[in-house]
């Protein structure tokens, strides 16, 4: 199996909170460097040597950072896309630059070989019973009845191979009836608000805290044929951004999807339940095993009812109703 090494450049205050989102993200594997903790070591223990080899030095002097592996697949591709989009969030956050550049390096891995390794193992996906998600490189020949969602995968995350989004989609499958509003909370590559108008939403609305992803979002829309009547797609932080919050707000919604991480569902959980009709579903994904007491306990909290947990591999996805 290839493995890819991602590198994540911080600093030694940024280590824990990037750790702490690859945490979020179900990767626990990590090394780290942090030339603070070799510099500290050296200055607190000079009775144990009178030399320290310069060249062990030279190795220690470079910049903080986080070091992962991930699969050189489709499925660690699109962990790749949710670690770029979790540790994008968080450089919008760190207004006082305490946590560096926070810019991720994948070795040889630049845009070209990016689309490559896409073409290479992404292939047309079955999904629930009414949805294929189909790369646009690859010619639908049978669709088998289903509705079909083209694709280019980019750098946002979404693209329906992640265990997270396919529940999502499922229970999108049922959730979205003719007519109804859907809001996505975290959109990424705006699979989620784009299916739900093909299964019959009459509008979507999409949200994203990185602008990458909105211009992703908007391509993924007109590659499948849904005009801006139907889709709206907006980026900003809605934990910070009171505007945008009253925006959304100003109207209610059948169906709202939130497919991002643990924590950031927990600190939403009464902004989607003001956003939710009466009568109405929030879709809640991208929690870890370790993590569904915590927003299980938040959501009941802000007043939604829990009516199942879906799980695949060690991803949980919650659906909930609005009394």
């Amino acid at each position: 199996m290839e493995w890819l090494e991602v590198t994540i450049y911080t600093t030694s205050e940024g280590i824990e909170p990037v750790s702490g989102r690859l945490y979020q993200l179900g990767i626990n594997g990590i090394s780290i460097e942090d030339e603070n903790d070799f510099n500290d070591f050296l200055e607190n223990n000079r009775q144990c040597w009178d030399y320290v080899d310069d060249e062990l030095i030279e190795k220690m002097h470079k910049e903080t950072n986080v070091k992962l592996y991930l699969t050189n697949n489709a499925d660690g591709m699109e962990l790749l896309s949710a670690v770029r989009q979790s540790i994008d969030e968080l450089k919008s956050y760190d207004t006082e630059n305490k946590f560096g550049r926070l810019e991720i390096d994948t070795g040889s891995l630049n845009e070209e070989d990016w689309a490559n390794n896409w073409k290479q193992y992404f292939h047309p996906l079955k999904i629930g019973e009414k949805i294929l998600v189909n790369p646009e490189w690859e010619p639908v020949t049978n669709t088998d009845g289903r509705i079909v969602f083209t694709i280019n995968p980019g750098m946002s995350f979404g693209t329906g191979s992640h265990h997270t989004t396919k529940m999502c989609i499922e229970e999108l499958e049922t959730a979205v009836t003719k007519g109804c509003s859907m809001l996505d909370l975290g959109c990424g590559s705006g699979i989620l608000a784009i299916i739900s108008v093909l299964l019959g939403a009459k509008s979507a609305y999409a949200v994203d805290i990185d602008p990458n992803a909105v211009d992703i979002a908007y391509q993924n829309a007109e590659k499948n044929g849904v005009a801006c009547d139907f889709f709206k797609a907006e980026a900003g932080n809605l934990l910070s951004d009171e505007a945008l919050r009253n925006r959304i707000l100003s109207n209610q919604y059948d169906v709202v999807t939130a497919n991002i991480v643990a924590d950031v569902i927990v600190e939403l959980a009464p902004f989607a339940y003001d956003a939710t009709r009466s009568g109405g579903v929030f879709i809640a994904s991208g929690i870890i095993e370790d993590r569904i007491k915590d927003v299980t306990e938040a959501l009941k909290s802000s007043g939604f009812e829990i009516c199942s947990i879906k799980r695949s591999a060690d991803w949980a996805a919650m659906r909930c109703t609005k009394a």
